[in-house]
């Protein structure tokens, strides 16, 4: 494993305790997508399917269980936490996932590197997590309800994105024969949407301001 791998997971799964940081501490989910959260953990439970039968090493298997495990934990609080439910904002977070379900869906069927279920599954992970934060994004321009914790979620998101764009040019030159387009192009298409939030995020850090999209 390389340091932008590593680099990659370790800032992926700080997202997942920023997020979780911010839900516990203020009893909150204000900002937070639910529609996005539902889409990560459907991307996680589709991808993550051969854990029933492949051992990779320890650390693989221990990233993935914290994963899938914190995707639950988070739609669990959001959804049923008798006092963070009360706070989340469904008049607002109206994205219709199937709109990125379904496309992904399609495409898996289509573009794919084997014929089988579990491959087919895999592909889907992959296109739908480049556009899952879709539904985040748009519920954070609509609201303007962006909080420091928030923030940083969604900016932590986006780096480990384009770290792992470092890990695949640093394979491609390192291992001979690495080649993983369908995989690659999602990334790029994934880091470009967070291109935008990026910009201001970074500018309101500079400028200490609050964080607010262009409506």
């Amino acid at each position: 494993m390389n340091i932008f791998r590593l680099a990659g997971d370790m800032t992926h799964l700080l997202s997942f305790l920023v997020l979780l940081l911010k839900i516990q501490a203020t009893k909150s989910c204000r900002g937070i997508s639910l529609r996005t959260q539902e889409l990560y953990t459907l991307v996680f439970v589709c991808r993550y399917l051969d854990l029933f039968f492949r051992y990779v090493s320890l650390y693989n298997l221990l990233m993935k269980l914290v994963f899938l495990g914190a995707s639950f934990t988070i739609l669990y609080l959001m959804k049923y936490h008798r006092v963070v439910r009360q706070t989340y904002d469904k008049e607002q977070d109206t994205f219709r996932s199937v709109f990125i379900v379904v496309p992904c869906a399609v495409l898996a069927v289509l573009v794919h590197y084997e014929w089988s279920v579990i491959e087919v599954l895999w592909a889907f992970s992959i296109y739908l997590e480049a556009v899952a934060i879709l539904p985040q994004l748009v519920l954070l321009q609509r609201t303007q309800n962006i909080d420091n914790l928030t923030g940083n979620y969604v900016f932590l998101l986006g780096t480990y994105r384009a770290l792992y764009i470092l890990n695949w040019v640093y394979r491609y030159f390192t291992e001979p024969g690495h080649r993983q387009w369908l995989v690659w192009l999602s990334g790029i298409v994934q880091t470009a949407i967070y291109g935008d939030f990026f910009y201001y995020y970074l500018r309101a850090w500079r400028s200490n301001e609050k964080l607010a999209l262009p409506t």
